[in-house]
């Protein structure tokens, strides 16, 4: 079996995230923050529990690191009940704890490719898993923030910039050759 590279997968974590953004360009902080009901999440949720989620897998898989936000990790933990997600932090703040959580995410992975931690080998499967299904979360999330923010901008959604994706049942996902099940 093929395996995609850890730098190789941080390529292509840069581009998902880059994705999820481009998805908004254009939308007010209304927009962002609109929700159909109170038993969905608008698209700030969204944005913010991509990265919460990617912090938890890396902290609890690698890098036992502390929280960057608290608060932040209860609001955006899919664990929290959709009424309870209405009271969102303001775009830039989601945006800044994506980026610091994006920065530390790259920061360990690096570390594991240098071989810089116990067990070198190991921590490398692991972060292999890791960025696989942390890339292909990012995609899951983007793909409801794309039809709203298309309907609401009425536009065709755009295609990600990655040729190592595919398309499965209208999910973007890192690709059979990847060597990620995810």
């Amino acid at each position: 079996m093929t395996t995609i590279s850890l730098g190789s997968l941080l390529d292509e974590y840069r581009a998902a995230q880059r994705y999820s953004l481009a998805l908004i360009e254009g939308l007010d902080s209304e927009q962002i923050a609109w929700r159909p009901h109170e038993n969905s999440s608008a698209i700030a949720w969204h944005l913010g529990h991509q990265g919460a989620v990617n912090h938890y897998m890396v902290r609890n898989l690698t890098a036992a690191e502390v929280t960057f936000d608290a608060n932040f990790d209860r609001v955006f933990d899919s664990a929290t009940p959709e009424p309870g997600r209405g009271d969102l932090p303001g775009l830039e703040a989601i945006v800044s704890y994506r980026s610091s959580i994006s920065k530390s995410t790259v920061a360990v992975v690096e570390r594991i490719a240098a071989g810089d931690v116990g067990a070198p080998q190991q921590l490398t499967q692991i972060a292999t898993g890791l960025m696989g299904a942390v890339i292909n979360h990012e995609y899951q999330h983007a793909k409801w923030i794309g039809e709203v923010a298309s309907a609401m901008l009425d536009r065709v959604e755009p295609v990600p910039e990655s040729s190592g994706l595919v398309q499965v049942e209208g999910y973007w996902m890192l690709g059979a050759s990847s060597g990620s099940n995810a």
